[in-house]
């Protein structure tokens, strides 16, 4: 998924930030198997493989003129 994502990033502008949930308690009981996951602060977007529409769908709604 993160290959994908950093093949988009040019094009959509993503501000991506690794997470490895693992290391918080927290995220490792919240998320377990369901990995990979891309979440945004409003929520979860997908998870397991990049749903490219939904991230399409996300970017146009959390960024007002966007066409994409």
């Amino acid at each position: 998924m993160l290959d994908q994502l950093r093949a988009l990033d040019p094009e959509l502008g993503l501000d991506l930030e690794v997470v490895d949930i693992d290391s918080d308690p927290e995220l490792k009981a919240r998320y377990h198997t369901r990995v990979p996951v891309l979440a945004a602060p409003d929520g979860e977007i997908c998870e397991y493989f990049l749903d490219e529409v939904a991230l399409r769908r996300w970017v146009s709604d959390s960024s007002p003129g966007w066409q994409g």
